[in-house]
């Protein structure tokens, strides 16, 4: 009954973020909470993992998909686009964009752009993980919306002084885009 067993490999959305066991990953916002536990989870014990989200609820789906998968997370409510951090103090972001908290040119967006640069260490590296299908046969029957330009994703991280901006792929939904600090 090998097709039962559970699959040893990564989500694609954890394996594209380049997560690696050890780093001070944060992340901001919350689409798939099961997704912020499993980034969580891969940075591990020896890591540090922050998701900052815009309030309670969203915080109590972050802390309860942490527990279920065994992830240790620092979660904090933020109202404000201002972190509460250190310059320099992550080596990974991971920003979940969806609906209306989707990257653009807009100034209020690229401010807070910019207020992740500053928490970035240098070479650190910002991904946006963008859309993504619903999982198993609802999957089916709701259909996301299609994806914005990836010219706004570009143009902002360019515009918050990340370089190197790039979108990385584009594959089951998802839209990945990576700046470099």
């Amino acid at each position: 009954m090998f097709f039962l067993r559970k699959s040893t490999l990564e989500r694609l959305p954890v394996s594209m973020t380049g997560v690696r066991m050890g780093e001070r990953a944060l992340q901001l916002g919350i689409d798939d909470p099961s997704l912020v536990a499993a980034i969580a989870a891969k940075v591990g014990l020896s890591g540090h993992a922050v998701v900052v989200v815009r309030d309670e609820h969203e915080a109590a789906r972050a802390r309860s998909a942490a527990e279920k998968a065994g992830a240790l997370v620092d979660v904090q409510v933020r109202q404000d686009a201002r972190l509460p951090f250190e310059g320099a103090s992550f080596d990974v972001i991971v920003l979940h964009a969806h609906g209306q908290h989707r990257p653009s040119r807009d100034p209020a967006a690229v401010a807070a752009l910019q207020e992740a640069y500053r928490v970035l260490r240098p070479g650190g590296r910002l991904v946006i993980v963008e859309g993504g299908s619903k999982h198993g046969a609802l999957a089916f029957l709701r259909a996301r919306p299609a994806l914005p330009d990836s010219a706004d994703v570009v143009g902002s991280l360019g515009a918050a002084g990340f370089r190197a901006v790039r979108v990385l792929a584009e594959h089951e939904g998802y839209r990945f885009s990576e700046g470099l600090k």
